[in-house]
C-alpha cells in the first residue's frame, strides 16, 4: 500500500501517540462453511485523530469495528486500546455508537441520557451536570422532557450521541449513525459531530458507505477491500482540524472523494462477482 497522501503532513512532528492498534487480526465466523469476513488487518489509531473506514457492503467494517470494541473477538492477531488487550468486553473508556436508534421509547431525553450514569452508579449530582451540559452541547435543551417519539431521526441520533458522551469516553466508534438521514442533515449532523470531536479530544473511528460524509469529518481514511476485507488505501485528508461541512466547495474535495470512489467501485465490483458496471 504505497498511496500518498492528498497533502503532506508536516515532516518533523512528533510521533503521534497510538491509542488503539490492531496487529494481524483476522475474524472467521464459523459455519459450513466458514465465512472469512476480515483480515489480516494492522491498523494505528493515533490519540485525537478522526478516522473513517469506508468499503463495499459486506465487507468487514463493522467486523472491525465490534472487534475494536470488544464486541466480537478476534480468530486470531492483537487488539489493544491504551496499550491493554481488548478481550471480551468493551473496555471502560469507549463508547459506541450504532446507526439503529437505540433510545429507549419510554424515558424522557434526559432520561435517555442518564440511563448509563444510573446504571454505574454515579452520584446523582455528577450525573445531572453531565447531563446538562451534554444535552445543551448536542442542542436539545428544549426537548430534554420530550419523549423519542416526539423527536426527529436526527434529534433522535443527537440523543444516542448524548448518551454516549455523558460516559466520557476516550474512543469514540460511530457505525453509520447517520445512515437512515437525509444527505442535508447528515451533512449538517457531521458538523456537530466534529464540534464533539474537537471538545472532547477523544480518537473517533466511524465506519460509513457515505463518501462525502468519510472525506469531510476525516483526518485519514480507510479503504477497504472486497471480503474478507483489508485495506487497499489509507488517505490523509490534510484537513485543518476546526473544519466543517463548507469544505464540499473546496476544489481538493471533489480529488479527495474521486479517490475514495475509485476504489469502493473496484473493490464493489468484486463484491458482487465481477461483472461489468
Amino acid at each position: 500500500m504505497d498511496a500518498l497522501p492528498l497533502s503532506e503532513p508536516g515532516a518533523n512532528l512528533p510521533a503521534p501517540t497510538v491509542h488503539a492498534s490492531l496487529r494481524g487480526v483476522t475474524r472467521i465466523y464459523p459455519g459450513s462453511p466458514p465465512v472469512h469476513a476480515l483480515g489480516p488487518i494492522d491498523l494505528d489509531l493515533a490519540k485525537g485523530e478522526f478516522f473513517a473506514v469506508i468499503g463495499p457492503s459486506g465487507c468487514g467494517k463493522s467486523t472491525l469495528l465490534d472487534v475494536l470494541a470488544g464486541l466480537s473477538a478476534a480468530s486470531d492477531g492483537q487488539v489493544t486500546f491504551e496499550g491493554k488487550p481488548v478481550a471480551g468486553n468493551v473496555p471502560e473508556g469507549v463508547g459506541v455508537v450504532f446507526q439503529e436508534d437505540a433510545s429507549f421509547p419510554w424515558l424522557s431525553v434526559s432520561d435517555n441520557v442518564a440511563f448509563g450514569l444510573r446504571r454505574a452508579g454515579v452520584d446523582p449530582a455528577e450525573i445531572k451536570r453531565r447531563v446538562d451540559y451534554a444535552v445543551g452541547f448536542m442542542g436539545l435543551r428544549d426537548f430534554a422532557r420530550a419523549f423519542p417519539m416526539q423527536l426527529s431521526g436526527g434529534m433522535r441520533q443527537r440523543v444516542c450521541i448524548a448518551r454516549t458522551l455523558v460516559m466520557q469516553p476516550r474512543l469514540i466508534l460511530l457505525d453509520e449513525p447517520f445512515g437512515a438521514l437525509d444527505q442535508q442533515t447528515r451533512l449538517l449532523m457531521g458538523d456537530e459531530l466534529l464540534r464533539l470531536w474537537r471538545e472532547t479530544q477523544a480518537t473517533v473511528l466511524l465506519i460509513t458507505h457515505a463518501l462525502d460524509e468519510a472525506a469531510m469529518l476525516s483526518d485519514r481514511v480507510g479503504a477497504m477491500s472486497a471480503r474478507p476485507g483489508r485495506f487497499v488505501d489509507l488517505v490523509e485528508t490534510g484537513w485543518p482540524r476546526d473544519r466543517d461541512s463548507t469544505l464540499v466547495a473546496e476544489a481538493g474535495f471533489g480529488a479527495l472523494t474521486a479517490r475514495l470512489w475509485s476504489h469502493l467501485r473496484a473493490e464493489s465490483i468484486k463484491a458482487i462477482g465481477g461483472g461489468r458496471a
